[in-house]
Protein backbone atom coordinates (compact mmCIF):
# COMPACT_ATOMS: atom_id res chain seq x y z
CA UNK A 1 0.00 0.00 0.00
CA UNK A 2 1.11 3.65 -1.16
CA UNK A 3 -0.19 6.26 1.09
CA UNK A 4 0.36 9.86 -0.51
CA UNK A 5 -1.17 13.00 -1.07
CA UNK A 6 -1.87 12.52 -4.80
CA UNK A 7 -0.89 10.00 -7.44
CA UNK A 8 -1.21 10.90 -11.17
CA UNK A 9 0.95 10.79 -14.18
CA UNK A 10 3.86 8.06 -14.59
CA UNK A 11 3.24 7.10 -11.62
CA UNK A 12 -0.34 6.30 -11.94
CA UNK A 13 0.18 4.55 -14.90
CA UNK A 14 2.92 2.65 -13.90
CA UNK A 15 0.59 1.07 -10.99
CA UNK A 16 -2.50 0.72 -13.28
CA UNK A 17 0.26 -1.72 -16.01
CA UNK A 18 1.49 -3.82 -12.99
CA UNK A 19 -2.21 -4.54 -12.12
CA UNK A 20 -2.54 -5.55 -15.75
CA UNK A 21 0.39 -7.47 -15.66
CA UNK A 22 -0.14 -9.60 -12.54
CA UNK A 23 2.76 -8.19 -10.54
CA UNK A 24 3.23 -7.16 -7.10
CA UNK A 25 0.23 -6.04 -5.29
CA UNK A 26 0.12 -2.58 -4.54
CA UNK A 27 -2.74 -0.15 -3.68
CA UNK A 28 -2.63 3.69 -3.76
CA UNK A 29 -4.84 5.22 -0.95
CA UNK A 30 -5.16 9.27 -0.75
CA UNK A 31 -3.38 10.90 2.74
CA UNK A 32 -6.09 11.02 5.09
CA UNK A 33 -6.65 14.39 6.62
CA UNK A 34 -5.28 17.94 5.63
CA UNK A 35 -1.83 20.10 6.70
CA UNK A 36 -0.25 19.40 10.40
CA UNK A 37 -3.10 16.92 10.79
CA UNK A 38 -2.40 14.87 7.80
CA UNK A 39 1.58 14.81 9.01
CA UNK A 40 0.47 13.62 12.44
CA UNK A 41 -1.68 10.64 11.24
CA UNK A 42 0.79 10.07 8.51
CA UNK A 43 3.24 9.31 11.52
CA UNK A 44 0.72 7.72 13.59
CA UNK A 45 0.48 5.02 10.79
CA UNK A 46 4.21 4.85 10.30
CA UNK A 47 4.60 4.08 13.86
CA UNK A 48 2.01 1.73 13.64
CA UNK A 49 3.43 -0.40 10.75
CA UNK A 50 7.08 0.03 11.86
CA UNK A 51 8.34 2.32 9.20
CA UNK A 52 8.73 6.13 8.50
CA UNK A 53 7.14 9.12 6.84
CA UNK A 54 8.79 9.50 3.48
CA UNK A 55 8.80 13.17 2.55
CA UNK A 56 11.42 15.73 1.51
CA UNK A 57 10.23 18.12 4.07
CA UNK A 58 11.65 15.63 6.29
CA UNK A 59 14.75 15.63 3.69
CA UNK A 60 14.09 11.86 2.52
CA UNK A 61 13.76 11.80 -0.87
CA UNK A 62 12.18 8.54 -2.40
CA UNK A 63 14.53 7.62 -4.45
CA UNK A 64 16.76 6.86 -1.18
CA UNK A 65 14.46 4.70 0.14
CA UNK A 66 15.59 1.73 1.51
CA UNK A 67 13.04 -1.85 2.50
CA UNK A 68 13.67 -1.14 6.04
CA UNK A 69 12.11 2.38 6.08
CA UNK A 70 8.88 0.99 4.98
CA UNK A 71 6.20 -0.65 7.30
CA UNK A 72 4.42 -3.80 6.78
CA UNK A 73 1.13 -5.36 8.55
CA UNK A 74 -0.41 -8.53 8.59
CA UNK A 75 -3.33 -7.46 6.74
CA UNK A 76 -4.56 -3.99 5.22
CA UNK A 77 -7.77 -3.82 4.11
CA UNK A 78 -9.10 -1.33 1.55
CA UNK A 79 -12.52 0.33 -0.04
CA UNK A 80 -13.58 3.12 -1.33
CA UNK A 81 -14.12 5.32 1.35
CA UNK A 82 -11.43 3.76 4.55
CA UNK A 83 -8.37 1.70 4.82
CA UNK A 84 -7.61 -0.37 7.92
CA UNK A 85 -4.35 -1.61 9.02
CA UNK A 86 -4.50 -4.88 10.89
CA UNK A 87 -1.82 -6.07 13.07
CA UNK A 88 0.76 -3.66 12.44
CA UNK A 89 4.86 -4.64 12.52
CA UNK A 90 5.65 -1.46 14.57
CA UNK A 91 7.51 -1.67 17.92
CA UNK A 92 4.97 -2.08 21.26
CA UNK A 93 7.00 0.49 23.29
CA UNK A 94 7.66 2.98 20.87
CA UNK A 95 3.61 2.79 19.68
CA UNK A 96 2.93 3.32 23.93
CA UNK A 97 4.67 6.37 23.56
CA UNK A 98 2.96 7.75 20.45
CA UNK A 99 -0.56 6.88 22.83
CA UNK A 100 1.43 8.97 25.70
CA UNK A 101 1.81 11.91 23.47
CA UNK A 102 -1.72 12.01 21.81
CA UNK A 103 -3.16 11.20 25.29
CA UNK A 104 -1.46 14.17 26.92
CA UNK A 105 -2.23 16.67 23.60
CA UNK A 106 -5.95 15.62 24.36
CA UNK A 107 -5.58 16.85 28.25
CA UNK A 108 -3.86 20.14 27.09
CA UNK A 109 -6.35 20.75 24.21
CA UNK A 110 -8.94 23.76 25.01
CA UNK A 111 -10.56 23.38 21.60
CA UNK A 112 -13.99 20.23 21.09
CA UNK A 113 -12.79 19.79 18.09
CA UNK A 114 -9.04 19.00 18.21
CA UNK A 115 -9.88 17.11 21.28
CA UNK A 116 -12.57 14.84 19.24
CA UNK A 117 -9.80 14.45 16.67
CA UNK A 118 -7.21 13.78 19.03
CA UNK A 119 -9.36 11.07 20.48
CA UNK A 120 -10.24 9.36 17.01
CA UNK A 121 -6.57 9.02 16.65
CA UNK A 122 -5.85 7.83 19.79
CA UNK A 123 -8.78 4.91 19.11
CA UNK A 124 -7.07 3.89 16.13
CA UNK A 125 -3.48 4.24 17.26
CA UNK A 126 -4.34 2.20 20.46
CA UNK A 127 -6.11 -0.86 18.64
CA UNK A 128 -9.40 0.33 18.16
CA UNK A 129 -10.11 -2.04 15.52
CA UNK A 130 -12.51 -4.89 14.83
CA UNK A 131 -13.25 -7.06 11.94
CA UNK A 132 -17.00 -7.96 12.28
CA UNK A 133 -17.38 -11.37 9.91
CA UNK A 134 -21.50 -11.00 8.67
CA UNK A 135 -22.40 -14.01 6.85
CA UNK A 136 -25.89 -15.64 6.09
CA UNK A 137 -28.14 -18.30 4.09
CA UNK A 138 -29.33 -15.65 1.60
CA UNK A 139 -28.93 -12.21 0.54
CA UNK A 140 -31.74 -10.83 2.87
CA UNK A 141 -30.55 -12.59 5.84
CA UNK A 142 -27.13 -11.32 5.22
CA UNK A 143 -28.59 -7.85 4.84
CA UNK A 144 -30.64 -8.29 8.37
CA UNK A 145 -27.77 -9.32 10.28
CA UNK A 146 -25.47 -6.45 9.29
CA UNK A 147 -28.11 -4.37 10.39
CA UNK A 148 -28.04 -5.44 13.85
CA UNK A 149 -24.67 -5.68 14.16
CA UNK A 150 -24.40 -1.80 12.75
CA UNK A 151 -27.16 -0.98 15.53
CA UNK A 152 -25.07 -2.96 18.19
CA UNK A 153 -21.93 -1.11 17.17
CA UNK A 154 -23.77 2.28 17.06
CA UNK A 155 -25.87 1.67 20.85
CA UNK A 156 -21.96 0.61 22.28
CA UNK A 157 -20.84 4.20 20.57
CA UNK A 158 -23.57 6.11 22.47
CA UNK A 159 -22.95 4.32 25.57
CA UNK A 160 -19.23 5.31 25.74
CA UNK A 161 -19.96 8.32 25.02
CA UNK A 162 -22.93 9.76 26.86
CA UNK A 163 -23.07 6.80 29.66
CA UNK A 164 -25.64 3.50 30.52
CA UNK A 165 -28.29 3.18 33.08
CA UNK A 166 -27.17 -0.69 34.46
CA UNK A 167 -29.76 -2.46 33.07
CA UNK A 168 -31.50 -5.93 34.55
CA UNK A 169 -33.21 -3.54 36.71
CA UNK A 170 -30.91 -3.09 39.14
CA UNK A 171 -31.39 1.17 38.94
CA UNK A 172 -35.01 0.63 39.32
CA UNK A 173 -33.84 -1.74 42.49
CA UNK A 174 -31.76 0.73 43.93
CA UNK A 175 -34.26 3.71 43.49
CA UNK A 176 -37.28 1.80 45.31
CA UNK A 177 -34.60 2.03 48.21
CA UNK A 178 -35.12 5.79 47.91
CA UNK A 179 -38.49 6.18 46.87
CA UNK A 180 -39.75 3.90 50.18
CA UNK A 181 -38.36 7.08 52.59
CA UNK A 182 -39.43 9.97 50.90
CA UNK A 183 -42.84 11.88 52.12
CA UNK A 184 -45.57 12.95 49.73
CA UNK A 185 -47.45 15.76 50.09
CA UNK A 186 -50.82 14.54 47.82
CA UNK A 187 -52.11 11.48 46.52
CA UNK A 188 -51.15 11.48 43.29
CA UNK A 189 -47.54 11.31 44.36
CA UNK A 190 -48.13 8.44 46.84
CA UNK A 191 -49.25 6.12 43.99
CA UNK A 192 -46.39 7.63 41.56
CA UNK A 193 -44.56 6.44 44.60
CA UNK A 194 -46.29 3.22 45.11
CA UNK A 195 -45.25 2.18 41.24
Amino acid sequence: MIIAEDVDGEALATLVVNKLRGGLKIAAVKAPGFGDRRKAILEDIAILTGGEVISEDLGIKLENVTLPQLGQARRVVIDKDNTTVVDGEGKKDVIKGRVGQIRAQIADTTSDYDREKLQERLAKIAGGVAIIRVGGATETEVKERRDRVDDALNATRAAVEEGIVPGGGTALARATEVVAHLHFHNEDQRVGGDI
